[in-house]
């Protein structure tokens, strides 16, 4: 079923509502007739609500036209005076891949602001900026923007990690909340931009993302994927999600009815929904093998809630042709199309296309880029963002006593931009924020081996081109500046060679080696090597581009003259070139040098957002790259007062360094203005208060597979973590220290006194958790309800309100598949961090008790309490979720079950092949009550009933259990 504009128009009421209101505006009339301009339409006069401008607009088009919008890129409709649309500008962190704009911090920087406000500031900028380019519409303008990115990050390997925002929902859905608004403009009926949310769902693997099934048993669907999406579309600060890759339950999220019956059922406007780009194509045979061809698949997303397909790049013909097709043979109906295109044009309406002079926004012009007030509000984003992790009275610095300090490190003197930044319109290192702040040099270093490989079988060496341009790599006598490179260490033995020649990267053309980029970058980031070293010493040069990971990649991957010139090339391992590394120059060393004497050093390591994880590559690792945890003990060693920034878009591992080193500060790659907010953290003149937004875990073995999506089994996130952390959700110190007073009830939640015991000002971020004492079903060890970032001078007091509504301490009963909020006593715990509650108090809940189970009525498989060997798996290609098994002696738990007087038969509705399904008491190996026998069926998707007889009915509340053979789907059953 469709939803959003049903809520105001009947199957086949445009026409009608569009010759009416043509009779009422006198000029207006239907499309075909010719006696009035095209602007006298009343879809264009903005007096007139919404809905009746669709309806009018609808009515005028041809069903061709209507056709033509369902593609991404949405042609002009010259006789209506309708330009151009197109879906899909990128604006995570500012607007992307449109030239020069402000580049704030990466997302998961923004949210470890916690401040709210902030954050929709930095939305409302990037909005207009978004606006600015739209005036002067460049290829890949557009103001449905695809931000943000509300993936929780549930796994610090993701790749993308550095697109979402937290692995808490609340705080996931409170920063997207503010965000959204800012990029809106805070009126629905007039937006700004319209904002679509970022992947629905569950989509934190990239590896095989388009292949893998994210399971979400009930309790995990609702109260976490889903919770993060819905506050965005409730707030109407965002106007549709994207559909993900990824399959949730068996089924492709392209095709999910959860995109009406769900995510429509959040709000009362219409939502524009689109694809994730070429998505469509992977329902067919060669990736997900759902449909049989683009008409069948397109045909299923139309009618799952799909408005938009992006598909094919800028060609819209495949997707119109299998649209066409679809009408034709009775997959669509005309209705399903005008479903989809009322939901396009109710968007394009709100955001003034149609309006005069292009409505409320319709005046920002392309000053607002990069405009003083938006660097003005990347420094405070930036100095916000980031997380005093550690502090052993080493900071602040005093730039006033004439202190000198060194910067070095991989990062000192650099910025790094990620898949989805805009161009930096200009860069303040770190290095070059400290040289602002003081007035005067630093020494520096990027503590980088320089180095020459030289082949040993003719003593030539690899050489590289001197112009801007560079060139093709060869080996040559030269051994000069040509022949040396700069090693950098990223990890998991990936390095990338900058010639110190030109100071560029050298990287792959498809042809050949070339030394001509300013940093890593594309898609398949073709400027990572290995240097593999070989038993007699010498080393193998290894490309190691992201498309030699590729299933298409056929060609070798060693490096090795191919030419009688000594270009290098690609070549066979047996042919590959053996060279000695000469180290020219000692990274390590210069870097030394640099900081002794110094009265602080500062050394700045962290990650290549291309690189150490990004889309389509997740991490096996979370720790520092080998070379740049040597370097922090090489500085540390030589310079006792050494700080320590790590800047990267993930939790890291950071071992033993973190008991070593005495200050630590954590930063995402923050934008342009990142060397001046760290000048003024490292200095005082700003106080962290950043906030880490996800558990940093001691190590990967903490984790469990990134494709396991049940938090609650596998106890991730701090939710249900209980181990110990290396710091914890919510955590970051400051350069005062904060006193909490009792929470004290009020009327809609809570009061707490947050005093400022130090001698700086400074800002706290006041947290409010709750834990279940007792329940039926396993609760959180605590979650995150509410907070409040409140800024004190030295012994102010202020207090600080949080709300809390019995309403929100429901979870999912899977007995009834509804949110309860059960009888019990309830902790409400203020504090730091997760682990840090400074102060608690008791709340008494008169709610329901959740009574047993009652197993006569049917029962949904899915809606088990505990598990082993199943799957959850697509129950019809349409909708609904059964459980399959995947090895004999699979079972389900339906806990505390009471089946009523003298259930004596077991019924059940059962799909693919023959085996058993056992009745059990207790456990998997309980008392047998009676086993049903599948004849199996010719399908995953055909169901038979079965039955068996119950040798003893079940008396009193039991535990009961049904233990599967290997390849059977369970949709329901009962005991009756």
């Amino acid at each position: 079923m469709r939803k959003g504009n049903e809520k105001r128009r009947r199957p086949g009421a445009a026409a009608l509502v569009t010759v009416a209101l043509a009779l009422i505006a006198g000029p207006a009339t239907i499309a075909g007739t010719a006696t009035a301009s095209p602007y006298s339409h009343s879809f264009r006069d903005p007096g007139l609500p919404v809905a009746d401008r669709v309806d009018d607009l609808l009515g005028r088009l041809t069903l061709d036209e209507k056709i033509s919008l369902l593609h991404q890129y949405e042609p002009a409709i010259p006789r209506l005076g309708i330009q151009a649309f197109r879906t899909g500008t990128e604006a995570l962190h500012g607007v992307a891949w449109l030239g020069k704009a402000t580049v704030f911090p990466q997302a998961v920087g923004l949210a470890s602001t916690w401040d709210p406000a902030l954050i929709e500031l930095v939305g409302s900028a990037v909005g207009d900026e978004a606006r600015g380019f739209q005036r002067e519409r460049p290829d890949g303008w557009g103001l449905n923007l695809w931000a943000p990115v509300v993936n929780l990050l549930r796994d610090p390997r993701w790749g993308r990690n550095e697109e979402g925002y937290s692995e808490d929902p609340y705080l996931t859905g409170s920063i997207s909340t503010a965000y959204g608004e800012g990029l809106t403009g805070g009126d629905p009926d007039h937006l700004k931009t319209a904002p679509t949310l970022k992947h629905y769902l569950a989509n934190n693997n990239e590896a095989h993302r388009a292949t893998t099934s994210s399971d979400l048993r009930p309790r995990v669907l609702h109260e976490y994927d889903e919770a993060a999406f819905a506050p965005a579309i409730q707030a109407d600060a965002a106007t549709g999600v994207m559909s993900s890759y990824n399959l949730v339950n068996g089924r492709p999220n392209t095709v999910s009815p959860d995109l009406d019956d769900v995510v429509r059922g959040w709000t009362d406007r219409d939502l524009l929904n689109v694809t994730d780009a070429f998505a469509p194509g992977n329902l067919l045979p060669a990736t997900q093998n759902y449909h049989p061809a683009l008409a069948e698949g397109d045909a299923a997303a139309l009618k799952a809630g799909i408005d938009s397909f992006t598909d094919n790049g800028t060609d819209p013909e495949p997707t119109t042709t299998a649209v066409k097709s679809a009408l034709s043979t009775g997959l669509l109906k005309e209705s399903d199309v005008d479903s989809a295109v009322s939901h396009i044009l109710a968007v394009r309406v709100r955001l003034g296309e149609f309006d005069p002079n292009g409505g409320k926004y319709g005046t920002i012009d392309a000053s607002v880029i990069d405009s003083p007030a938006h660097r003005k509000l990347a420094r405070e984003a930036a100095t916000e963002a980031a997380v005093l992790l550690k502090n052993d009275n080493t900071l602040p610095l005093k730039a006033a006593s004439g202190g000198s300090v060194a910067v070095v490190g991989p990062l000192a003197d650099t910025l790094y931009t990620d898949w989805y930044s805009g161009t930096l319109p200009y860069a303040v290192t770190p290095k070059a924020g400290i040289e602002a702040k003081l007035g005067t040099p630093v020494a520096s270093s990027e503590g980088a081996d320089r180095i020459a490989l030289k082949d040993t079988a003719t003593g030539k060496y690899v050489t590289a081109g001197a112009s801007e341009a560079g060139a093709a790599l060869k080996e040559s006598a030269d051994s000069g500046p040509a022949a040396q490179f700069d090693v950098f260490d990223w990890g998991s033995g990936i390095v990338t060679l900058r010639s110190a020649a030109n100071g560029k990267y050298v990287g792959y053309n498809w042809s050949g080696f070339v030394n001509d980029q300013v940093q890593p970058n594309g898609w398949y980031v073709q400027q990572q090597f290995r240097l593999e070293r070989q038993d007699d010493g010498t080393y193998l040069l290894r490309y190691a581009g992201y498309e030699t990971a590729e299933s298409w990649w056929s060609n070798p991957v060693y490096l090795g003259p191919t030419g009688d010139d000594g270009t290098l090339g690609l070549v066979a391992e047996g042919q590959a070139a053996r060279y000695s590394k000469d180290v020219v120059r000692s990274g390590a060393d210069e870097a030394v040098a640099a900081v002794k004497g110094k009265d602080t050093a500062v050394v700045v390591v962290g990650s290549m957002p291309s690189i150490n994880g990004r889309e389509d590559h997740d991490r096996t690792g979370m720790g520092l790259a080998p070379s740049q945890e040597a370097l922090v003990r090489a500085v540390h060693a030589a310079n006792p007062k050494t700080v320590v920034v790590v800047e990267n878009s993930y939790p890291t591992t950071l071992g033993a360094l973190q008991d070593e080193v005495p200050a630590l500060l954590w930063t995402t790659h923050a934008g342009q203005e990142t060397g001046n907010a760290l000048a003024d953290l490292l200095y005082g003149d700003a106080n962290p208060a950043g906030r880490l937004t996800q558990t940093w875990y001691r190590s990967e073995s903490d984790l469990p597979s990134i494709l396991d999506y049940d938090i609650i089994k596998s106890a991730r996130t701090y939710q249900y973590f209980e181990g110990r952390p290396l710091y914890p959700f919510g955590y970051g110190l400051s350069y005062t220290s904060f006193r909490y007073g009792a929470p004290k009830r009020v009327d809609g939640g809570y009061e707490v006194a947050v005093t400022n015991a130090g001698e700086r000002a400074g800002a706290e971020v006041v947290q409010l958790y709750t834990h279940q004492r007792v329940s039926r079903d396993r609760q959180p060890l605590k979650q995150l309800k509410a907070y409040a970032r409140v800024t004190l001078k030295p012994g102010e007091t202020r207090t600080v309100r949080l709300a809390l509504r019995t309403k929100d301490l429901a979870h999912w009963d899977v007995t009834r598949s509804r949110w309860v909020v059960e009888s019990g006593t309830y902790d409400v715990l203020a504090g730091a961090s997760a682990a840090d509650i400074r102060s608690r108090a008791t709340l008494r809940v008169r709610g329901e008790t959740i009574p047993p189970r009652d197993l006569g009525r049917t029962t949904r498989a899915e809606n088990f309490d505990d598990y082993a060997g199943t799957r959850l798996v697509d129950e019809s290609k349409a909708r609904g979720t059964a459980v399959a098994s995947t090895a004999d002696g699979a079972w389900l738990k339906f806990a505390d079950t009471e089946p009523g007087g003298g259930a004596t038969e077991f019924r059940a509705r059962v799909a693919g092949g023959s085996g058993t399904v056992e009745i059990r008491l207790g456990s998997p190996t309980g008392t047998l009550l009676g086993t049903a026998h599948p004849d199996g069926t010719s399908s995953p998707y055909t169901y038979e009933t079965v039955t068996a007889a119950l040798a003893k009915a079940p008396k009193g509340r039991e535990d009961v259990y049904l233990v599967l053979s290997g390849g059977l789907r369970l949709s329901t059953f009962s005991l009756r």
